[in-house]
């Protein structure tokens, strides 16, 4: 019998809208405080998105909701009357987190519907229901493909947090009585790992251990591990997987002891067809020099913080897809 899902993965937690406003769950202070950041306007929306409150498939949910917002700032007089108010928002949210692109390309399929003001303002919010609802099965789907590669006993390594795709394969490995174990990197500088993967997988009473960023080689030479798994924030046609920095450097290992990585795409980009047509984000520098405000350095140390890793095809087992699992050679067959 399957478990309720985890706090993290709730629609209400992702974000949710009231009192004329949307309010983003602050994954930044999770587990130790469940709070909300209360966003009045869609530049607050998205400074809320490049300042990291939510992250993964969070800014998907978010960016969503936000055409509801949209709607009710257009109602209320605060936005022009216009598609031009919808697109403009559509653009500010994809400026904001730049190198995953499903956010954006799902509020491409959304608004390219409508082709009056009038229709946007009648259909948007009961369209926004059944996006919602249609990538809520899109994850349930990949998570029993996921759990299919899963075997009793299995442990499973993972960088920073795959959120649904994850969390929903080790409910459907628990849901067939396989006894799974989870190892996470912590995942500097947020932490992302040992703040949100591990207590997630801590509520579906999953084992699990929190390693840091640069263990994972170790475990997986020593044979502690017989399964890589990570999101995709990107995935190219030609199979080239972009994901939180830290998944390089696992993949390399687990190919290198014959250890099968398998990433989770829920979306692969057909526009992006290898690493030329990517857009790597960098974040301030500063944030490697602290770990949730504490200092770890001195002040004349310069920092580097390339946000993502390139995961080369030859480096992919397999990638867990909506439209099955794929060698990174299928992908394009399937998706362009």
């Amino acid at each position: 019998m399957m478990k309720e899902i985890p706090y993290l993965l709730r629609n209400s937690t992702i974000a949710h809208l009231k009192d004329n406003a949307l309010y983003i769950g602050d994954r930044r202070l999770f587990p130790f405080e469940r709070t909300f950041v209360r966003c009045e306007s869609v530049r607050e929306i998205a400074a809320a998105l490049s300042a990291m409150v939510t992250q993964g498939g969070g800014p998907l949910e978010v960016a969503l909701q936000t055409m509801r917002f949209v709607r009710l700032e257009i109602e209320q007089g605060s936005l022009p009357a216009t598609l031009t108010s919808f697109f403009d928002a559509r653009d500010l949210l994809a400026a904001a987190r730049p190198t995953n692109t499903t956010m954006a390309r799902a509020l491409d399929a959304l608004l390219g519907q409508y082709v009056s003001i009038e229709e946007a303002m009648e259909r948007v919010d009961e369209d926004v229901s059944a996006a919602l609802a249609h990538w809520e099965a899109i994850y349930r789907q990949m998570g029993k493909l996921g759990s299919s590669l899963l075997t009793d006993k299995s442990a499973v390594l993972t960088t920073c947090f795959a959120e649904h795709s994850l969390l929903y394969t080790l409910q459907y490995a628990q849901a067939d009585n396989k006894a799974i174990s989870l190892y996470v990197n912590e995942t500097r500088p947020y932490l992302q790992g040992s703040r949100l993967t591990a207590p997630s997988a801590a509520e579906l009473g999953i084992e699990v251990t929190v390693i840091g960023d640069g263990m994972g080689a170790t475990l997986l030479r020593e044979g502690s591990i017989d399964c890589y798994m990570t999101a995709c924030d990107v995935l190219c046609m030609d199979g080239t997987v972009v994901n939180k920095t830290g998944t390089l450097a696992n993949a390399i290992a687990a190919s290198y002891y014959g250890i099968p990585y398998y990433p989770f795409s829920i979306s692969p980009d057909p526009t992006k067809g290898g690493v030329a047509d990517l857009v790597m984000e960098e974040r301030d520098p500063q944030e490697m020099k602290e770990c949730r405000g504490i200092p770890t350095t001195t002040s004349e140390v310069a920092g580097r913080y390339p946000a993502f890793d390139i995961i080369e095809p030859s480096l992919v087992t397999s990638v867990v897809t909506p439209k099955g699992i794929l060698t990174p050679k299928e992908v394009k067959e399937h998706f362009l």
